[in-house]
């Protein structure tokens, strides 16, 4: 009862969470690595994702909505994306807004709460849904917009108060995006027991229109991206929550309803899989995992609640993201979430456990209610709101027992005759737009009039928002205060570089031994600047120069992206595809595996560069370096298989070396980042050495493997050779002297008479042979600290043991001596076939430490030490005329075999390509149009007759070969007919 009228309170309405899922269109990175489309829809409703490593595997989730928008699509004139024809089923901009904004706008006027989060991985189209780029608006600002046009058309006898905010959950820390001062620590989460969870001190301002709210979301976006910049965070990392307090007041009726609508825009997925971190004993270190884990047992807590399983705690309290998205998930909202998914196979893992997710979230059901208040309880919630804030409690105001808690103080609903402190908000608010217009002219003016640098980020809603002019005469860059441009990020120096504008033409000049980088070039001298080139100051900080004037066109300078950076400063660098060590299918393309992995090496760079300068700067000691490993050493086939990028990381005091992963890597860089944020802070930035980002417990590192190739086992022939050890770049890192000899159960060697025509004459005998790791020569890890140890290890054929010879110490050409038998008791075919078509492979291990915990584990099986020793001997007898001839037969055999493995590196040469022409965009094959188009008639009139001539010469070397070896069986058959023809009569 109030004011003698009876209000109706509003009951409860049961909603389940609405469900919708977008596809996005492959990226240049994913069309550059020739990723195929795993993704299809074929309703409304079902998304089917299919296993690319086996294709016969499929699962299809229904959901409320699910939107196509991959391909079927074209810009209009005015740069929207629009259906390409009536038949297409394209999802644009407008139809998810139609279908999700719409309801958002709808559930507002009604009085209910709402809220629409987007999930997925970075880079899978979120910021696209929610946010838009350029003429393609998203959600956001359309429903702003279509708010403030909705007012306008309403009775005038109605109040409409609008206010906005706008903050980001970084690491724990809240961040107010429309507040220029900085809070140490970030804004705090309180609790009422009326209120629930809000921010305490969180900026909301009034609105009277959308282009005041889209100026304060430029304004938001530039703070973000400064914040940014200054703690060298992505945006990938953090959450961005935009929240929009709508109240109408209905003077005749003395009522109001209040609604808070708040628009989340997720951190990047796969930050919370415990596998990013697979291997590494930081992996629940850092706190940048902690929201999304978090807000997944909550939605996990609540879809089993829903289905009937006993739930005891619904886990709110355990992060800040979900103690502010309480009143959305269980609670008093209508909510959406929006799953943005990336179609290409190399997302499959991320994509599938982002469908998984939304599936557990459409289980959850929400206990919406209208919001409405009369006049009278506005004015004692107004009173409660003053005691508070006197008690400095933070709190904003106390809610009926039927509305619900929001992000935000709330603002008072009065009569138009009573709206003193809303009349106050908006002139205070109208001053600052008055303000911000005439800063923003001048900033229009002098674009227009000055050269000037543009940021370029790795998220596109942040690119080009930073802006540093560049005016007459000369201006020092850098950290410090003091400078003309007051740059932040990584590496940059108090005074860092210096820019010149004079006589119409515009230098850059390094400080000392500051990094400079242009079009991929680090500079170490005055460089003239040319309209459009691309510069990188500090470790990673973008930046595309803008000429005078009249040097600009109507050039696309969205073509000039994160991307276009780092690949053509991998081209600088001279990392390419072709260095990489791709492997073509003959029609001049390189292998899509090996794409992803000069995209993985790309993408990594720019992290490596970040990590080095931190630890510079934190006074650590480590150098890290990318490395691509060859999983083809390990192939006892010799196949080309796939590759990966990893990290090598050397201590430069004590030369110690670790190998990280990628996805190692990244996770320690995220904790290198908190440890490096608390030394920018001022605050202690010493940890113990078991917590420290940057260190690891000594461990032994893979150095190469040499291939051992066993086909003499096959015809009873005896093989001693020096064998190179290939590191994972392809370079020798030493020689193994090797010895494999057929021998009898004693162990005594075999000799010439033993040798067979055809392997099948070995079927169901039994087979012993040694193979004896004699001597390590010209080990490169050993010539580079007198400290350190080697270690040889193999497997054989079916075993399950690893045979690892004796830790060696301090010797750069070590001797190793060791010999182990192995007996085949019944030599099957398939054993067979192995001798003849696999290699042996060992691995050579270095060590770092004279520790037995830094060795690795000797394990000796049908070890016959007496027929090692006999064996040793044996290479002192002299040798007989047929021991030498059969010796000349097996070197005969050996170069046949190096023969043909030239013959399968010459299948896997590439015709040389068309030089690129000169240019900004010419650094990298990669940079063709989308869809990969044919080479041009000029270049296949240019590569005919090298392929034409290739194919004969492979063709002519093919013939030889294989006449060489049937010749060579032949005479062998011919020499061991007449020895064992003359045995008996010698005897």
């Amino acid at each position: 009862m109030s004011d003698g009228k009876m209000v109706k309170m509003p009951m409860p309405r049961m909603d389940s969470v609405t469900v919708a899922v977008r596809v996005r269109p492959f990226s240049q990175r994913e069309k550059n690595s020739g990723s195929k489309c795993v993704i299809s829809m074929h309703s409304r409703t079902t998304t089917t994702i299919q296993d690319p490593k086996n294709p016969e595997h499929r699962k299809t989730f229904t959901f409320d909505l699910a939107y196509w928008s991959h391909d079927g699509f074209q810009k209009d004139k005015d740069g929207v994306f629009i259906s390409t024809d009536p038949s297409s089923k394209f999802a644009s901009q407008k139809d998810v807004f139609h279908d999700l904004g719409r309801g958002i706008l709808d559930s507002a006027w009604q009085g209910y709460n709402a809220t629409l989060l987007a999930y997925g991985q970075t880079g899978s189209g979120k910021s696209y849904s929610m946010v838009g780029l350029g003429a393609n608006k998203g959600i956001i600002p359309n429903v702003c917009e279509e708010l403030f046009q909705a007012i306008e058309e309403r009775e005038r006898n109605q109040e409409y108060q609008v206010t906005f905010s706008m903050l980001e959950i970084y690491n724990e820390q809240i961040r107010d995006l429309l507040s220029r001062t900085k809070q140490p620590g970030g804004l705090k989460v309180r609790e009422d027991q009326h209120l629930g969870f809000y921010v305490d001190g969180l900026k909301s301002v009034p609105c009277e229109n959308y282009a005041q709210i889209e100026r304060l979301m430029e304004q938001g976006t530039k703070i973000r991206t400064t914040a940014s910049t200054n703690m060298n965070a992505s945006s990938s990392r953090s959450h961005m929550v935009i929240t929009i307090q709508f109240r109408q007041v209905f003077l005749d009726r003395d009522l109001t309803k209040q609604s808070t609508i708040n628009l989340v825009d997720l951190a990047g997925s796969e930050r919370q899989k415990s596998s990013g971190s697979e291997g590494d004993r930081l992996r629940e270190g850092s706190q940048v995992n902690l929201s999304l884990t978090n807000l997944g047992n909550v939605i996990s807590a609540l879809a089993d609640a829903a289905t009937g399983k006993k739930v005891l705690h619904i886990p709110y309290r355990d992060s800040v993201l979900t103690k502010l998205l309480q009143p959305a998930l269980g609670g008093n909202s209508r909510t959406t979430l929006i799953a943005a998914i990336s179609p290409a196979d190399i997302c499959y893992e991320e994509t599938l456990s982002t469908l998984r997710y939304a599936e557990r979230a459409k289980k959850i059901r929400n206990r919406a209610v209208v919001n409405t208040s009369t006049l009278m309880r506005e004015s004692k919630a107004e009173n409660d709101r003053a005691l508070l804030a006197r008690r400095n409690s933070g709190m904003a105001g106390k809610l009926s027992q039927e509305q619900s808690p929001s992000f935000l103080p709330e603002q008072p609903a009065r009569p138009l005759a009573e709206a003193g402190p809303w009349a106050r908000q908006l002139e205070q608010a109208r001053e600052e737009w008055r303000q911000h217009h005439v800063a923003m002219a001048k900033e229009q003016w002098i674009m227009k009039t000055f050269p000037h640098l543009l940021n370029v980020n790795e998220d596109p809603q942040l690119t080009g928002v930073l802006k540093y002019f560049i005016q007459a005469g000369s201006c020092d860059a850098g950290r410090a205060a003091s400078n003309a441009i007051h740059l932040q990020g990584l590496g940059i120096s108090d005074k860092h570089a210096s820019f010149t504008n004079l006589d119409g033409k515009v230098t850059v000049m390094p400080h000392s031994k500051c990094k400079v980088v242009v079009n991929g070039v680090p500079i170490v001298t005055k460089t003239k600047l040319q309209h459009l080139d691309r510069i990188i100051l500090g470790s990673n900080s973008a930046y595309l120069y803008i000429g005078f004037p009249s040097e600009r066109g109507s050039e696309d300078l969205t073509r000039f992206d994160y991307d276009f950076f780092q690949l053509e400063r991998a081209a600088a660098e001279g990392v390419s595809v072709d260095k990489l060590g791709a492997a073509s299918h003959g029609d001049g393309k390189a292998d899509p595996g090996m794409l992803a992995v000069f995209q993985d090496y790309v993408r990594l760079m720019p992290l490596v560069a970040e990590a080095n300068q931190m630890g510079e700067e934190l006074k650590k000691g480590l150098r890290m370096e990318l490395k691509v490993k060859n999983l083809a050493a390990s192939d006892s086939r010799g196949h080309e298989l796939q590759k990966e990028v990893m990290v090598k990381v050397t201590n430069q005091r004590t030369r110690e070396v670790w190998i990280w992963s990628k996805a190692k890597f990244i996770n320690r860089k995220f904790l290198m980042e908190e440890l490096y944020q608390r030394f920018l802070d001022g605050e202690d930035s010493h940890v113990a050495q078991e917590d420290d980002p940057f260190w690891d417990p000594v461990e032994v590192v893979h150095l190469g493997s040499a291939h051992i190739w066993l086909q003499s086992l096959a015809y009873s022939m005896k093989l001693e050779e020096q064998v190179e050890f290939m590191n994972c770049e392809g370079e020798e890192e030493a020689v193994v002297h090797v010895c494999v000899t057929p021998c009898s159960p004693a162990g005594r060697a075999c000799g010439e008479e033993d040798v067979v025509i055809d392997p099948s004459e070995l079927l169901g005998k039994r087979m012993d042979f040694q193979v004896g790791l004699m001597r390590c020569l010209g080990v490169k890890w050993l010539k580079e600290d007198a400290e350190r140890g080697i270690q040889m290890g193999y497997r054989i054929y079916d075993l399950s043991s690893t045979f690892y010879t004796k830790p060696v110490w301090k010797m750069v050409n070590p001797q190793i001596e060791e010999t182990v038998q192995f007996t085949a008791l019944n030599a099957s075919q398939e054993f067979l076939n192995y001798l003849q078509t696999n290699a042996l492979i060992v691995d050579l291990w270095g060590l770092q430490a004279h520790k037995p915990s830094n060795t690795l584990k000797l394990t000796w099986m049908a070890a016959h030490p007496p027929a090692a020793r006999e064996m040793n001997q044996m290479y002192t007898r002299p040798a007989s005329s047929d021991r030498e001839f059969a010796k000349a037969l097996k070197l005969f055999y050996h170069s046949m075999n190096q023969a043909r493995g030239q013959l399968l590196r010459l299948r896997q040469e590439k015709p040389p390509q068309q030089q690129p022409k000169a240019g900004p965009a010419a650094f990298s094959t990669l940079d063709r149009p989308p869809g990969d188009s044919p080479p041009l008639p000029e270049e296949d009139e240019m590569l005919r007759p090298f392929v034409q001539q290739q194919a004969q010469r492979l063709k002519d070397l093919g013939d030889v070969l294989e006449s060489s070896l049937r010749r060579l069986k032949n005479d062998v058959a011919v020499i061991v007919k007449k020895k064992r023809a003359s045995l008996p009569h010698a005897e």
